[in-house]
This record gives C-alpha cells, sequence and structure tokens, in this order.
C-alpha cells in the first residue's frame, strides 16, 4: 500500500507546469475506461465530437458525461477535505440526466430492488443481490463515516469504500462509474494527489473478469484481496501513464518537425496548445493564435495534410479538428497495460 501510494503521489507530481494537458490526458483515461468496464464505448472521433458538444452517439457523450462526473467528485473532495452524499448524488445526476432508460433516476438513490448477474426478470441465479431499497440511505451514511476516516492507509480506504459502494449498489445504473470515481475522491481528500486522476480504471478493464471475481470475493469477506489489486492496479497505472507523459512531451517537438512553422505563426502557436486542447473548432484555433476566423482554415488544411490534426465532421460547416494522437494515447495506455501482469 505504501509502494502504492509513492507511485500514485509521483505521477501527481509528474504534472507539473503540464497541469492541463497531463491532467485532461488522466481524466480522459480513467473515464474513458471506467466506461468501458460497463460496455459503454465509441470509436475516437465520435467520442472526441461529443468533447464538444457536436452530434454524437450516446456511447460517446456518455463517456464525456463520466469525465464530468469524476471530475465533480474529486473536486468536491479536494476542496471541502471531505466526501458528501451530495457530491455523490450531483456526479450520478450529471453521468445519467441524458440516459435514455434511466435518466429519470438520475442523482437519486434507487427505490426498486437490483442485482447483478441472473436474468433481468428475476434475481434467481445472481452473482450478488444487493441490500433492499429501504436501508441503502442508511448504509450510504455509514459509508460517509468510513470515508471520512483518517486511520487507516489511504488505498485501503480506497479500496473498501469503492467495494461497499459496489456492494451496497445504491443506484438502478451508473453504480460502477460513480463507485469508481470514488476511488480517486479519497485520494483526493487525503492529500495524495492534488491535481491529477490516476487511471486505475485503465488498468481494471485490462483483466475485468479479476476485478469482479475479487468485489465479489470481498462480499463474501475476503478484504485483504481486493486491497491488494487496487494497490497493485494503482503502481501499473501510475508507471504505465508516466509511460504516456513522457510519450505526449515528445508530440509538438514531432509536430514542429513536421511543419517546420515559421516564428510567429498560426501554426507556431496552435501546435503547444493541441496538448491541452485536442479537439477544437475552427473559432477557438483562431482565437488562440491571434487571427480571424476566417484566415485559420488555410493553416488548419495544412496540419492536416501534414498528419498532425484529422478533421473529424464530414459537413463544411461547424467543421472540428483534432489532434488524434493525443487521444489515441488512451489506447495506448491501455494496452500497455493490458500486456503488465499484476
Amino acid at each position: 500500500m505504501e509502494e502504492a501510494a509513492r507511485a500514485v503521489g509521483a505521477l501527481d507530481i509528474t504534472a507539473g507546469t503540464r497541469m492541463a494537458a497531463i491532467s485532461g490526458f488522466l481524466l480522459r483515461s480513467e473515464a474513458v475506461s471506467s466506461s468501458k468496464i460497463e460496455h459503454v464505448d465509441a470509436n475516437r472521433n465520435d467520442y472526441a465530437r461529443a468533447l464538444i458538444g457536436l452530434k454524437a452517439s450516446s456511447d460517446a457523450r456518455s463517456m464525456v458525461a463520466a469525465a464530468e462526473a469524476v471530475q465533480s467528485m474529486i473536486n468536491d473532495a479536494g476542496v471541502t477535505g471531505e466526501i458528501h452524499l451530495d457530491s455523490i448524488l450531483d456526479a450520478h445526476k450529471t453521468l445519467m440526466k441524458d440516459d435514455p432508460f434511466d435518466g429519470h433516476h438520475a442523482g437519486a438513490f434507487r427505490n426498486v430492488q437490483n442485482w447483478i448477474g441472473g436474468s433481468d426478470y428475476s434475481p434467481r441465479g445472481a452473482v450478488h443481490v444487493p441490500p433492499p431499497p429501504e436501508i441503502v440511505g442508511e448504509l450510504m451514511e455509514d459509508l460517509m463515516a468510513f470515508s471520512a476516516r483518517r486511520d487507516i492507509p489511504i488505498m485501503a480506504q480506497a479500496a473498501i469504500a469503492h467495494a461497499q459502494f459496489e456492494s451496497i449498489h445504491p443506484f438502478t445504473d451508473g453504480n460502477g462509474r460513480i463507485g469508481r470515481a470514488l476511488i480517486g475522491a479519497i485520494s483526493r481528500r487525503r492529500g495524495l494527489t492534488k491535481n491529477t486522476v490516476t487511471p486505475i480504471a485503465s488498468a481494471m478493464v485490462s483483466d475485468v473478469e479479476t476485478y469482479f471475481s475479487l468485489l465479489n470475493g470481498y462480499r463474501a469477506g475476503a478484504v485483504d484481496p481486493f486491497v491488494l489489486y487496487l494497490a497493485q492496479s494503482a503502481m501499473r497505472a501510475a508507471d504505465a501513464a508516466r509511460e504516456s507523459v513522457a510519450a505526449l512531451d515528445e508530440l509538438p517537438a514531432a509536430w514542429t518537425d513536421l511543419l517546420r512553422p515559421r516564428r510567429n505563426s498560426a501554426e507556431k502557436k496552435l501546435i503547444p496548445w493541441l496538448l491541452e486542447q485536442p479537439v477544437f473548432e475552427a473559432h477557438r484555433a483562431a482565437y488562440i493564435a491571434g487571427v480571424e476566423e476566417t484566415s485559420i482554415y488555410k493553416t488548419l488544411n495544412r496540419m492536416t495534410d501534414a498528419g498532425v490534426l484529422t478533421q473529424i465532421t464530414q459537413s463544411q460547416r461547424n467543421r472540428a479538428w483534432a489532434a488524434t494522437e493525443v487521444l489515441d494515447e488512451v489506447d495506448r495506455l491501455n494496452r500497455r497495460l493490458a500486456g503488465r501482469d499484476i
């Protein structure tokens, strides 16, 4: 647990002066991977469109909402120094409010019985049947009291709080994504992180069967194996994320070699900004470059032809671009983690 805490803390310090770019990458990694565990996925360009509010699939929009939910919970924990039920409910509302099936339950604890596994019609054969809805509120208050403690190691507290949350299963849907956000919120509350989100879900998604198996073991009383698993996942995630940070650091120089921009040109001004804002529309690029929107298209077309950018919209109106190397690093991070044994 101590080794995991050091790894997570070191990754947080790595962000340094590149805070916005690295924090954004790590947040996207965590949200995308946490969504994939729940079989919510979208292709790169679809997800990129959702990032800036353009028309996109429901899965892509859900992945963006997951990032907003994670960020809100972690920020609140950092500002207040506590984990609040209201913060969890607000994050759930952010995540689920546009869901076509469960949107009307967004931001509220369930008032029905649910279960994990089995059929949609009966809990018979279910892997886990959570507590009845009448006592969910009481159990969540108890979980908040546990999350407020400072007398146990941070990684143990995060692991147990997450597993207990998943066992209570307080919502009709979205439990996994909110429960995994709780891990980051506890790390922020305890001061282990100040700036970033450790992409622990990226380590989990590489072996979902082990993750769910150990969660089931926790419910049978096997707490230590799940705590160990979370600590090892945190170390793997931190190590792989540092490799991603190094890869991202090299991109501006690579883009500069491709474009050979003139001093004070629009390209020169856009290159370092792409790490922080990898998806954008023309008016935003024009603002950053300090030029009129009508004159930015020539620059963006040249950057596209060079392979630095990809146009992610088909229409000539409301055109948008993405620095796809930045977005693709999330998948490369997951592939690296998939090849690393716990």
